[in-house]
């Protein structure tokens, strides 16, 4: 039974990111989760009581994956320069996966403070990554600066997601630039 109810959850986290990545927030109901996992739209209440609880969820088993995704591309490189280039890249790699489209749907929706927290408290954690490296490369404040990449990095994620004129990877590649040399070039 705990067996049956845990692969029900899962079918209708993933639906959840299905709709997230496809129709944004507003595609997120639990009418169409229902649909999706063929299951009587009451019983998507037995699993969750509410969307922000799905999306609580959701925060919490997907975004530590993309974050270890981000954090062992950064391991791999042998200089700070490299782990910065890597923790950028590693994140607009990412954009076109359909956990990370659910993510930004989500941080784009309007939430309780639960969830809110949630993902501010997994956005601090990612930012954490990569206050060591700055800090090696010279920074003087380290955590304001990765707080200020990161904000680079969420600009160039919607830039992708945009659909902007520009290939993605130009974004990419105008984003780790501008995080390794400033506006310089």
């Amino acid at each position: 039974m705990a067996e049956h109810r845990s692969m029900q959850r899962a079918a209708l986290l993933d639906a959840a990111r299905s709709l997230l990545s496809e129709g944004g927030t507003e595609a997120l109901t639990f009418p169409a989760m229902a649909e999706r996992t063929g299951l009587a739209r009451s019983s998507v209440y037995e699993y969750f009581r509410s969307r922000a609880a799905v999306v609580e969820e959701l925060c919490e088993v997907d975004f530590p994956v993309w974050a270890a995704e981000v954090a062992a591309a950064m391991e791999r490189a042998k200089s700070p320069e490299g782990k910065v280039e890597a923790y950028v890249r590693r994140q607009l790699a990412l954009v076109g996966d359909r956990r990370h489209r659910a993510v930004v749907a989500i941080s784009a929706s309007e939430l309780d403070a639960g969830a809110r927290e949630k993902i501010r408290a997994a956005h601090g954690g990612l930012v954490a990554m990569i206050v060591e490296a700055l800090g090696e490369l010279g920074h003087a404040q380290p955590r304001l600066a990765a707080m200020l990449l990161q904000g680079v990095v969420d600009a160039a994620v919607r830039r992708i997601e945009l659909g902007a004129a520009e290939d993605p990877s130009v974004v990419t590649d105008a984003a780790v630039a501008m995080a390794l040399r400033g506006v310089e070039g």
